[in-house]
């Protein structure tokens, strides 16, 4: 299978119909795909909204649920565990993130050496955001780029393309999936910038908030930073 899709989702019911459709009208019959979602503790009948799609002769919907919330890195995670593509395309469960783009990343994606380490990051340029939340994620991003020296100036757009084996290579821990290209770096990988659309949400409401993820970035970032510097890259010279 060429790729699998992995949505983290909690409590987005309504967003799930009209992004399955988006998704399957922008690569059906040019990739063959699955898509996984992981529900991660939703209490808003996300589940059985993802179930009666599934029903309805959509074989390609693969569903995961978590008993209670864990987060999204850890809903990626379980996801990509059980995804049965050779390349993992991740994204938000909110509809912000623009389907559309999804082949032209993997286009990016084909063109690297194959069995190479990499990620292909979106870049959210013209966000759909408040001014103010506009200005906080700007001055974060240049303060993680500037540290951890990851060459992306929105590590925390959603949509990202990459080999499940780069994926299951990095280390794990909560909020890993805010840092991945910098831990791509970290193996020697490549990372390619992509810009791509944003859009309003249709529906729901954020999960997250600014003072919570800068809370948890700072202590993340200086562990990303400590990892950077304990990483070796054995350079074979013989082999019999």
């Amino acid at each position: 299978m060429d790729l699998s899709i992995v949505i983290p989702a909690k409590n987005e019911k309504d967003n799930v119909e009209p992004l399955i459709n988006e998704i399957v009208a922008a690569i059906k019959g040019i990739y063959d795909f699955e898509i996984i979602y992981v529900d991660d503790g939703s209490d808003d009948g996300t589940f059985d909204e993802l179930l009666r799609l599934k029903r309805q002769d959509q074989p390609f919907i693969h569903i995961i649920r978590h008993q209670y919330s864990v987060g999204q890195s850890t809903a990626i995670a379980s996801g990509v565990k059980q995804a049965s593509g050779r390349w993992i395309v991740t994204m938000d469960a909110d509809g912000q993130n623009d389907p559309k783009d999804i082949p032209v990343m993997v286009q990016q994606a084909a063109a690297l050496p194959a069995e190479s380490h990499f990620c292909i990051a979106g870049y959210r340029k013209n966000r759909k955001d408040t001014a103010w939340y506009r200005f906080q994620s700007k001055v974060a991003n240049k303060i993680r780029s500037k540290l951890l020296n990851d060459g992306t100036p929105d590590t925390g757009c959603g949509l990202k393309v990459l080999p499940k084996q780069t994926f299951l290579s990095l280390p794990y821990f909560d909020h890993m999936h805010r840092f991945i290209p910098a831990l791509v770096n970290r193996m020697q990988g490549k990372v390619v910038v992509v810009e791509v659309n944003h859009r309003d949400r249709q529906a729901g409401v954020s999960k997250y908030n600014m003072l919570g993820r800068l809370g948890v970035g700072i202590v993340d970032m200086f562990g990303v930073m400590w990892l950077q510097k304990r990483f070796k890259q054995p350079v074979i010279a013989d082999k019999q």
